[in-house]
């Protein structure tokens, strides 16, 4: 089926406390998407973010972002009053404003939690129970790091740090009121994205995931699994993960994500693994692998190195991981994120997997007429971007390209060098939508032509990304007719409009 979709992380929604949420501004998102004839949202990950807000690298690979709560449902759930949901005044008007959206979202969700202890629930027991592979763990795991004040887990007591049971009962005694907290807001998590998924379901909009590949070494998943990853005894990391130098970066890049022990893995059937898909699975329709080069080889450093230039290349678990996942989950849709200098070894695990890559339009125009990013040279099992989350906003890598690249991007799309930004980004949408690619998803900011103030993340940086926030009315009336023009003509309407 041919489709086309929006990328826009639910956080920058726009919303008056300082983040998006998964209540009104997202339903009206998705009734944009429903009037524009697109059939996919797809978002990053709904993990609690990092100190720098990524969510690539979590406390928990499981584990839902409160600050995505909406306090409305909460009032209308009658766990708050409605004067409790009105947003103060103080956030960021412009950008994310995460600050604002932890310390305002907490106050708001811990007198939810005052209420709905007064009133057991049998529901929440039985999604207690059901996710207590990995919530039992994490609501301690996060109980713990307030205890000792935000320090990473291998900066704890040993007995703590270790996992020995006597100490595990004692803080599960001490902090029994924190870790209800963390549960209940995973209960609310789970809740309100049931009920998106639901209003996007009855529209023929399937929610896109993104599942990172590593996981942080500070991390309820490590700390509970240390077995799993390339470890010292100290807990901290003996193998760390990153990429060889290249063109980008002289020195590689150091990611700092203690690296899987595939073997150990293997001997439990990837179990971890299985349930961490199982748990996307249930979350979104559809799912992209991260880093997908990794399950075919990946690239090691020792822990302590100063950079990435030394490091190397280690077989993953290849096909013996693909055939569980299938074994497991054969319903599961992915989407492989098959970017960079690639191995043959990597295509053809692809594509023995029939997993649908990607290919990105920004990087098409470097090189000749068969570069394996121009439009006529896609297959149909491709989902097609202009530019992912990591990339510039297309209008802005057009206003930044030099002549030479300019030059062959503007012949091969029909238009003039000297074109605006604008009529680059529409020849490009069109020239996607166009290509026999079976996906294509274009980011909101593609929609609107918006310069690189829009920009989600800059890879590298860190401070001062992922924090672009839509504003009220996502795009103008124009872009959106444009946008369903182009879905209508070139095949990618809904299933629910075509039948």
């Amino acid at each position: 089926m041919r489709e086309s979709g929006i990328l826009l992380p639910m956080a920058s929604l726009p919303s008056s406390w300082g983040i998006g949420s998964l209540g009104e501004e997202a339903f009206l998102f998705a009734d944009f998407l429903a009037a524009a004839g697109q059939s996919v949202w797809q978002v990053l990950p709904l993990t609690v973010p990092d100190f720098v807000h990524s969510p690539y690298a979590s406390p928990s690979a499981f584990a839902g972002n409160p600050m995505l709560i909406d306090p409305a449902s909460l009032a209308a759930d009658g766990l708050i009053t409605a004067a409790e949901a009105d947003p103060p005044a103080g956030a960021m008007a412009d950008r994310v404003d995460y600050a604002f959206a932890a310390r305002e979202k907490d106050r708001c969700l811990r007198r939810a939690y005052l209420s709905f202890r007064q009133s057991p629930s049998a529901e929440f027991d039985r999604f207690r129970e059901r996710e207590a592979h990995w919530l039992s763990g994490y609501a301690l795991f996060a109980a713990v790091k307030g205890y000792y004040g935000g320090r990473p887990w291998w900066l704890w007591d040993d007995g703590i740090r270790m996992r020995r049971e006597a100490d595990i009962r004692r803080f599960r005694e001490e902090l029994a009121e924190e870790i209800g907290f963390t549960e209940f807001c995973q209960y609310i998590f789970e809740r309100q994205l049931g009920k998106l998924r639901d209003r996007l379901g009855a529209r023929g909009i399937t929610l896109m995931g993104d599942i990172p590949f590593y996981v942080a070494h500070d991390s309820a998943d490590v700390w509970e699994n240390p077995s799993l990853f390339a470890l010292r005894e100290d807990g901290s990391v003996r193998l760390a993960a990153g990429v060889p130098p290249d063109f980008f970066s002289a020195r590689g890049q150091l990611w700092g994500n203690p690296v899987y022990d595939w073997d150990r893995m293997a001997a439990d059937g990837f179990d971890f693994w299985m349930r961490r898909l199982a748990r996307c699975g249930a979350m979104y329709g559809a799912l992209r692998l991260d880093h997908f080069r990794a399950f075919d080889s990946y690239y090691v450093i020792a822990g302590g190195a100063p950079d990435a230039s030394a490091g190397e290349w280690r077989e993953g678990p290849g096909r013996r991981f693909i055939d569980e996942v299938r074994r497991r989950m054969p319903g599961l849709i992915l989407i492989a994120e098959d970017l960079g200098e690639l191995t043959p070894g990597v295509h053809a695990l692809r594509r023995w997997a029939g997993i649908p890559g990607m290919r990105v339009m920004q990087f098409a125009f470097g090189g000749g007429a068969d570069d394996p990013f121009l439009p006529h040279n896609y297959d149909r099992n491709t989902a097609v971007y202009l530019g992912t989350h990591d990339n510039d906003t297309t209008a802005g890598w057009w206003d930044s390209i030099g002549t030479a690249e300019r030059s062959r991007a503007a012949a091969y799309l029909g238009i003039g060098r000297r074109a605006s930004a604008k009529t680059a980004v529409r020849a490009m949408m069109r020239m996607a939508s166009a290509s026999a690619a079976d996906r294509v998803i274009f980011t909101l900011a593609d929609v609107g032509a918006a310069g690189s103030d829009a920009r989600i993340n800059t890879p590298g940086v860190g401070q001062g990304c992922w924090q672009y926030r839509a504003m009220v009315g996502f795009a103008s009336e124009r872009d959106a007719e444009f946008l369903r023009e182009i879905t209508e003509i070139y095949g990618r309407k809904r299933k629910s409009e075509r039948d």
